[in-house]
């Protein structure tokens, strides 16, 4: 059913619920089953992953925070997809500069609440999925504040208040996304805390064994099924997961390092994103300027970022760094589109616990047409090597 109205929370209310007020990944025992005009509406996503997946969208609630251009992209792909509920939390004004990539606001909306402003643009996509709108700062919130959400995405913040947003999920047990762009550059963390999904595959002659496939992911359980003739095995799988903080320190994995060639594959975007967030901690500013004195900070801290993670001194050039620094802090809608495109993806997949969701940091750079994915965690010893007290 349609909403007719859109709740505000301008701060006046209080926004804190019950820490079990919501359980991850399951539908509520009040949501109706898909209904025949949705099987209809949403027919061929339905055909990509089938009616119980789109049932567990329907009854999503998920939080947005922050509605630049990347957040906009997302939002436009969740709500089309048939989420249940959004809430779009962003407690700034639109300039003039947001005019250049997002598309849900206008020149009459400058000087208005992000959020506020787009709001209406969003509920035209589909009038099926309640929208909210939340204006207050999100720094403001306590960690039961995000209880009520099977979701958290935040975009484009530093990362001190990534890791503060990043710490209130894993309190209350909830799966967190981050993302920003830069230009021609951005990047998407997951952190699912630990999230199970099927991988369904042709049955082989050779059982599958239930142990681990890497230091993060590990299979759980088989079963089987006929379709079309065929033996189909259906493999559920475990991932784990680390905050963005220890991602964010956290070396290359060695399998990532364990060449010159392989280190050389390695794009110095991880190394400036890095830089600008121990940038961004140490100025107390979000983007460095064109002065001397930033210019020459920022290269100091990813020529040592560079380095701590390993990686040959000729791969950061004085053209990427130059690069990166002219397009940090600025929007590009074909990148946005990507990013958000991909981090809605995985959203609908790990909501329907379907496919490998991200594994935790994707790096885009739109230069190359690349979007590798590192998995960034702590190193433990190898898999089949006891742990020696």
């Amino acid at each position: 059913m349609a909403q007719d109205t859109i709740p505000v929370n301008d701060g006046s209310r209080s926004n804190g619920v019950s820490a079990d007020s919501a359980t991850l990944l399951q539908p509520s025992p009040q949501a109706q089953s898909i209904s025949a005009d949705e099987i209809a509406l949403y027919d061929r996503q339905i055909r990509l992953w089938g009616v119980h997946a789109q049932e567990r969208l329907r009854s999503a609630n998920i939080l947005l925070i922050g509605m630049k251009a990347l957040a906009n992209e997302i939002a436009k792909n969740l709500v089309l997809a048939g989420i249940g509920s959004l809430t779009i939390l962003d407690d700034q004004v639109i300039t003039e500069e947001d005019l250049g990539s997002q598309f849900f606001i206008s020149e009459l909306h400058v000087g208005m609440n992000r959020a506020t402003a787009a709001v209406a643009q969003v509920r035209t996509l589909n009038p099926r999925v309640a929208l909210t709108v939340d204006t207050e700062s999100i720094l403001l919130k306590p960690p039961e504040f995000y209880s009520m959400f099977d979701m958290i995405i935040a975009t484009e913040l530093d990362l001190n208040s990534l890791s503060t947003i990043n710490a209130s999920c894993r309190f209350v047990n909830k799966p967190f996304y981050a993302a920003g762009s830069h230009g021609f550059y951005g990047f998407i963390f997951a952190d699912l805390i630990t999230h199970d999904y099927v991988i369904e595959r042709e049955k082989s002659n050779v059982p599958t064994q239930l142990k681990p496939e890497t230091v993060t992911r590990t299979i759980i359980a088989t079963n089987t099924k006929k379709e079309n003739g065929k033996h189909i095995e259906m493999v559920t799988k475990r991932e784990l997961y680390w905050p963005i903080n220890l991602a964010n320190t956290s070396p290359l994995q060695p399998e990532n390092i364990s060449s010159r060639r392989r280190k050389m594959q390695v794009p110095p975007l991880l190394t400036c994103l890095r830089a600008l967030w121990e940038f961004q901690n140490l100025s107390g500013r979000a983007l460095p300027s064109h002065s001397h004195q930033d210019l020459q900070l920022f290269t100091t801290l990813a020529t040592e970022k560079h380095k701590e993670l390993q990686l040959p001194s000729e791969t950061l050039t004085s053209e990427f760094l130059r690069s990166f620094l002219q397009n940090v802090g600025s929007e590009i809608a074909p990148v946005t589109a990507f990013l958000g495109g991909q981090l809605a993806q995985d959203v609908i997949n790990v909501l329907g616990q379907r496919e490998q969701p991200i594994q935790n940091f994707l790096l885009f750079d739109s230069e190359d047409s690349k979007a590798p994915v590192y998995a960034l965690h702590p190193i433990f010893p190898p898999l089949d090597e006891p742990v020696i007290a």
